[in-house]
């Protein structure tokens, strides 16, 4: 008799700010989109938001409650949380309804084919994004398009921070990143540079009412044209 074949469970790491509420329509979705086996590591900023959602541990056993001991915001979270995740595939997305969980389930196909990092794109065919300004659109999409016909970079949406990793990678490549606009940009450019294979799935996006780039415009341009010129001189794959 052929022995079964384990599946390697998926981790979601939900960094967690504002109201702790947000969340409990997000397990919802997770429940209904994601195949089991998969854990959900929330990442919260303080001790008030973790015991408001530990209540929910009792009834989603794979649900667990970290608190973030690096900076305050998400490139702290996410950090804080591949400190403490098992190896395997790990799907970084926001409790706030705007990344489409349907399609981790593609994501995960992908990643047992061999690649170690998976980019939902809504510049990609097929992808579209929901709400969001003008100027914004046309930057981040111009930037993509460079790097792609520049460098053949694998991925159109830079600063998307929905994706998929390998943990194990991520850890060797390290996150250097303060502000989470421009951490899925710096792990992608590092993974390209070393030859990691990258796959791109299309993506919907809705807009996040809140979710421009960090205060401080010099700050975080400067951070993102680092990994864009980082990206830039890593050559065509």
């Amino acid at each position: 008799m052929t022995p079964a074949t384990s599946i390697e469970p998926v981790t979601l790491l939900v960094p967690v700010s504002g109201e702790p509420g947000a969340l409990l329509p997000f397990l919802g979705e997770v429940e209904r989109h994601v195949p089991p086996p998969f854990a959900v590591h929330a990442v919260v900023d303080d001790a008030g938001a973790a015991a408001t959602l530990l209540a929910q541990v009792a009834s989603r056993p794979w649900l667990r409650i970290l608190r973030n001991d690096d900076l305050p915001g998400t490139a702290g979270a996410v950090r804080t949380g591949f400190r403490q995740i098992p190896n395997g595939p790990v799907v970084v997305t926001l409790a706030d309804a705007g990344d489409d969980l349907s399609i981790v389930p593609q994501m995960l196909a992908h990643y047992r084919q061999g690649y170690r990092i998976v980019c939902p794109s809504r510049f990609a065919p097929g992808g579209r994004q929901i709400g969001g300004s003008w100027p914004k659109w046309l930057l981040l999409r111009g930037s993509g398009i460079s790097l792609r016909l520049l460098v053949g970079f694998p991925t159109l949406d830079l600063n998307n921070n929905y994706r998929l990793y390998d943990a194990a990678l991520v850890r060797e490549l390290g996150i250097e990143s303060n502000d989470g606009f421009e951490l899925a940009l710096e792990l992608t450019a590092k993974a390209f540079r070393r030859g990691v294979r990258i796959a791109e799935v299309p993506a919907t996006w809705r807009d996040r009412r809140d979710a421009g780039p960090p205060s401080g415009t010099r700050r975080w341009l400067g951070s993102y044209l680092r990994w864009y010129a980082y990206a830039l001189r890593s050559g065509r794959r």
